[in-house]
């Protein structure tokens, strides 16, 4: 070992899912299969290219607004990121301070453990139940803050709000953070206590429900105070956060409310199809609220199976990991793509 090794932050990373340069049926990554609100397409094909040589505005401030006014929070509750992941670790940074533990599920995002390692933030990981649930009562004991997505990922199961909220009333002494990245496909959002909770911290992202994973844009709505707390650290950090691509094209998805309510119909349509044809095909599927759906064989091996879809160019995601390594996660496409999907299912069970 060189002697600066020693002094070397060493962490070991997040895991994306696979991004083939090819033209795959790509179900692997959970984006959206439709384009964005057409007026994004609009303000790309007019965009002042002049302006690209100017710094973005620090603020977001044409972001911020529309999203304050989308949800009726005022702008000083709003934050915004490059995608919720920037967003989830700057609030890490600024909010997990404490020489307790922060709490999440031992099944869910896996960059949580990432983050936790890179600020050197201690943690401890609350099984779901047999039915990958959350235990509530696990978040009662005394911690040093609170992170969980709802629905959960990679199970796609939704907690109702009131489990949410019990959450958030035993934990006042710390911040709680929901990660909602897929919460536009299943119920309730937990903003709606943003107003009755100052230690809760609601994320939401663009990459989902909203077709918009390559301009990498996420935001957390809470009250003021906090909000400005993450400001503070993010321009210690970087003022320039957001681009004047990402900051136009923002503001337009944001503003077409019927674009993003049409799309959220097709997908959870075509998500509840998906989970009748699985089923009878002989899969056992968990009863998913986002974009995915989470799915496991009892007669075939999920590395198996996953491996002979990637041969065939099809893509799902494959972890392996403890109490899940017979499952895969389907994201949902379109009806095609998911035609596409069983036929080759059927092709495989000799079906």
């Amino acid at each position: 070992m060189k002697a600066y090794e020693k002094n070397i932050r060493k962490v070991e990373p997040y895991v994306p899912g696979e991004q083939p340069q090819r033209k795959v049926i790509k179900l692997n990554t959970n984006e959206n299969p439709y384009p964005p609100a057409p007026g994004v397409t609009k303000a790309l094909q007019e965009m002042n290219t002049d302006r690209l040589r100017l710094y973005p505005d620090p603020t977001a401030s044409s972001l911020v607004e529309e999203l304050a006014k989308f949800y009726h929070v005022n702008p000083d509750q709003v934050f915004v990121g490059v995608g919720s992941d920037d967003v989830l670790s700057m609030c890490f940074l600024t909010f997990f301070n404490s020489e307790k533990p922060v709490f999440f599920p031992d099944i869910t995002y896996s960059f949580y453990k990432v983050w936790a390692d890179l600020y050197r933030i201690p943690y401890e990981c609350q099984k779901l139940d047999e039915k990958f649930h959350l235990v509530k009562e696990d978040y009662f004991k005394e911690n040093g803050g609170v992170i969980f997505p709802n629905p959960n990922a990679p199970t796609g199961i939704y907690e109702d709000l009131d489990v949410v909220e019990e959450i958030v009333a035993k934990n006042q002494d710390v911040i709680v953070i929901i990660d909602e990245a897929y919460v536009d496909f299943a119920g309730r959002s937990a903003i709606e206590l943003i107003d009755k909770y100052d230690n809760l911290i609601v994320v939401q992202t663009f990459s989902k429900a909203r077709s918009m994973a390559g301009m990498r844009i996420g935001y957390a709505i809470s009250n003021p105070i906090l909000i400005q707390y993450l400001n503070d650290a993010k321009y210690s950090f970087n003022s320039y956060t957001m681009n004047q691509t990402s900051l136009i094209c923002g503001v337009e998805a944001v503003k077409d409310k019927a674009y993003f309510e049409e799309g959220l119909r097709k997908i959870i349509e075509t998500r509840e199809w998906a989970k009748t044809e699985l089923k009878n095909l002989g899969f056992q599927c968990l009863d998913s609220k986002s974009n995915f759906i989470f799915a496991m064989h009892p007669d075939y091996d999920a590395k198996e199976l996953f491996e002979a879809l990637k041969k065939n160019d099809i893509y799902v995601r494959f972890w392996g990991s403890e109490r899940i390594e017979q499952y895969m996660r389907i994201t949902v496409g379109t009806r095609e793509e998911m035609e596409t999907l069983f036929a080759f299912f059927r092709k495989y069970m000799n079906k």
